[in-house]
């Protein structure tokens, strides 16, 4: 029951800090203000920051998983050229989401609410931070033991 709680209480704090990242990034790019008319369904925009963030999740968890086990029982999983291919996968999913929430929000002309996926792309442009840093550190922890 304890543990329960913990978890819980851990995943509400995570999601909190998530949320309060990505309203600092809004704000930092002046995108913060609501929209006067708001657009519903899916626009193109909101695609592509769905995807952008979607893509970032995965390096989540795949930086995630790297770092909590740096090989499977048969030993880490590398590239012909001697690269940890988990690693190698959350560091390119989150430069890709970096990228295109980055450019996402740098075309965005309008706060929540107008259609153009600017809480997606600073959402895509945390969580591909935090996959970037996440496999960035799994590969350091992979060349300290190799």
């Amino acid at each position: 029951m304890k543990r329960t709680f913990v978890l819980i209480l851990a995943a509400l704090a995570t999601v909190a800090l998530l949320a309060g990242l990505v309203y600092v990034v809004l704000v930092v790019a002046h995108l913060s203000e609501p929209a006067a008319t708001t657009v519903h369904g899916m626009t193109l925009r909101r695609l592509w920051a769905t995807t952008a963030a979607g893509l970032a999740l995965v390096g989540v968890v795949i930086g995630g998983l790297a770092l909590a086990r740096p090989g499977s029982r048969f030993g880490p999983v590398f590239t012909p050229r001697g690269f940890p291919l988990a690693t190698g996968v959350a560091l390119v999913l989150g430069l890709i989401a970096v990228l295109n929430g980055g450019l996402n929000l740098a075309v965005a002309n309008g706060g929540p609410g107008t259609g153009n996926g600017g809480v997606g792309a600073a959402g895509a442009l945390v969580l591909g931070l935090i996959a970037m840093a996440a496999g960035g550190l799994a590969l350091e922890r992979s060349r300290r033991i190799s």
